[in-house]
């Protein structure tokens, strides 16, 4: 909370920001915000998927998501030429999150640098959810995170999902 304000930095500020006023309820209870690159950054996209997951999970774990979110949109943004598109959704007790970027170039886990500038994202995106899906498309790809809602986030003590499935702590509402 800065600027004084009860609410956080600006009063009538929500975190989501226009993604989540413009999400919307599709039949059968799948609902979905959507944000590109002209609306914002890395960390706008972090608050606007973290904020459509607390409202509908309240106990999810927002931490492991918001990292993911992160390393994906600043993989696209770094290594696909700048733009790309945050869809988050829920399909039923599901969370699907795509990344989309102009680049056909498929990401690859790599050695991390020596120096820790570098190669964490896509080790650490899979071993908190596991693994990714590329869905190539005409004018570049999506890459994609499930996690089923009421699951330990992938790679906690308890193991990885036997079906090689992943999710979020949470509830559904």
């Amino acid at each position: 909370m800065s600027a004084g304000t009860k609410d956080g930095p600006r009063a009538g500020f929500h975190p989501a920001g226009p993604a989540l006023e413009r999400s919307r309820q599709y039949g059968s209870g799948c609902v979905l915000i959507t944000m590109t690159s002209s609306d914002g950054g890395v960390s706008d996209a972090r608050r606007a998927a973290t904020a459509f997951v607390a409202l509908r999970w309240p106990d999810a774990d927002l931490g492991a998501l918001a990292l993911v979110v992160s390393e994906l949109v600043a993989n696209a943004a770094r290594h696909a030429g700048g733009w790309w598109r945050l869809t988050v959704r829920a399909e039923g007790r599901a969370i699907v999150v795509d990344v989309d970027d102009r680049s056909p170039a498929v990401p690859t886990a790599r050695v991390a640098d020596t120096d820790g500038l570098g190669g964490h994202g896509l080790n650490i995106v899979r071993e908190l959810f596991g693994p990714l899906e590329i869905l190539p498309r005409g004018d570049g790809k999506t890459v994609r995170v499930r996690w089923a809602a009421g699951r330990q986030t992938y790679g906690t003590a308890s193991g990885p999902y036997p079906d090689g499935a992943s999710g979020l702590v949470g509830r559904e509402p």
